[in-house]
């Protein structure tokens, strides 16, 4: 049995190990598993990984799950160019730097903003206000003005002159609220050069292949998602609703109050990040 990887192209991680298994001719099986319709809840595909999630892989009697450790051993076991993940000390720490920080900061925030702009009207027949989906844009791009900064700084790429891992993770990850209409690269010119120069070293085509889906999101219609997840899916939105909504109307309430405001607003902030997180 040769190498498997199971895989929804929707799903940003999915489409990193996708792209960068097929950049560097390693020889795979492609497994679709549709999460729209289950089947990441099938019982053949708990064998594959009990935790139920993709991306997954199996090689032989090997399996493994969790998106960045897959990528690992791909790099590992094929060895794939150094670049990817360098060799050089210090270049591999930038890259690990990034690896930690994104899911919590540029996953986290793109997922919100993309849940809330295309999921939570399609499924809930609640789309968010105009007002209380910019405090999700802002999020979003608190931490887009963090990766230029700390992780991109002045060079072509994260780790140096040449593509990494944590480039391809960064850009999946930042293509998710552009299908769902917010084009974050419109007026970062710095990241707009960045994006291109990572498409480029993966081949344009191919990362256009593997966004075809995400792209096309808008189409989505409910009747799409399997009856037996669409409750449970759709009671998570709502539950993120109203959290979004009860931590804009705290903080527009502080906001007013007085010359403490600023600093009051991130405190609650943070209050209703951990909240959520909890919940």
């Amino acid at each position: 049995m040769g190498l498997e990887l199971y895989l929804d192209l929707l799903s940003q991680p999915c489409r990193a190990l996708y792209i960068f298994a097929r950049s560097n001719n390693i020889p795979f099986e492609f497994k679709r598993v549709q999460l729209m319709k289950g089947q990441h809840k099938t019982e053949e595909f708990r064998k594959v990984n009990v935790l139920m999630k993709v991306p997954a892989l199996r090689d032989g009697s090997f399996t493994l799950a969790e998106s960045i450790a897959i990528l690992l051993y791909l790099a590992q076991k094929f060895k794939t160019p150094d670049h990817w993940y360098p060799s050089d000390l210090q270049k591999r720490a930038r890259v690990d730097e990034y690896l930690s920080w994104q899911h919590a900061n540029i996953r986290a925030k793109g997922s919100k903003v993309f849940l809330s702009k295309v999921l939570l009207p399609i499924l809930t027949g609640q789309p968010l206000s105009a007002e209380k989906l910019e405090f999700l844009i802002e999020d979003l791009n608190v931490v887009l003005k963090q990766f230029e900064e700390k992780f991109l700084q002045d060079k072509p790429f994260i780790a140096g002159s040449e593509i990494s891992l944590a480039d391809l993770v960064a850009l999946v990850e930042l293509m998710q609220p552009v299908g769902a209409g917010y084009n974050l690269f419109e007026e970062r010119p710095k990241l707009a050069e960045w994006r291109r120069r990572v498409e480029e070293a993966v081949g344009k085509e191919l990362f256009q292949e593997a966004h075809e889906g995400i792209m096309n999101i808008k189409n989505l219609t409910a009747d799409q998602f399997a009856p037996e997840l669409l409750e449970s899916f759709k009671q998570q939105l709502l539950k993120q609703h109203h959290w979004i909504c009860l931590r804009t109307e705290v903080i527009q309430s502080v906001w007013k109050r007085g010359p403490v405001r600023a600093a009051f607003s991130i405190s609650v902030h943070r209050v209703f990040q951990t909240r959520a997180k909890v919940s």
